[in-house]
């Protein structure tokens, strides 16, 4: 499987209903545009609706981490990059790059994964061909540099 690196979402377009009180982007679509990203990536690693829907499996987010660079508005088209960090037989760790189309960066987001078996849930190993998958994506992503922003931390500077 030839893989993109970092994977990059089609154009999205900042919708009307998302702009809050202060004019520009509520923080919480900024996660819907992560999330619309990284389910492009993941049907490219076999986890789509479909896996859901025929295997019983699925993933969860079990942290997720924003940094908020520069605002968007209304009508603003971005795309978004994931770049697979690292990921083990349950688990993966992705971090994420928001592009406004002139270029500029409008925020990261950086997340854990986990494979569920649905039954459970609980956490479970991937199947065979979805961990090929995975292995394939860690090749092409394996000459990226770390992300200078991945495994931030919240605090208080003093």
């Amino acid at each position: 499987m030839s893989q993109a690196a970092p994977f990059m979402s089609s154009v999205m377009t900042v919708k009307p209903e998302w702009i809050d009180y202060n004019g520009h982007m509520n923080m919480a679509y900024y996660n819907v545009l992560f999330d619309s990203c990284a389910d492009e990536a993941y049907a490219l690693l076999g986890l789509g609706p479909d896996y859901a829907k025929s295997r019983g499996f699925t993933t969860y987010t079990a942290e997720f981490h924003i940094c908020y660079l520069r605002e968007l508005h209304e009508g603003d088209r971005v795309r978004a990059s994931l770049q697979l960090v690292d990921h083990g037989d349950k688990s993966f760790h992705t971090y994420q790059e928001l592009y406004h189309e002139d270029g500029w960066r409008a925020a990261t987001g950086e997340a854990l994964g986990l494979h569920i078996d649905m039954s459970g849930p609980k956490v479970a190993p991937f199947p065979p061909e979805v961990a090929d998958k995975f292995a394939a994506m860690a090749k092409a992503h394996a000459e990226l540099p770390r992300p200078e922003r991945a495994g931030r931390s919240i605090g208080i500077r003093r």
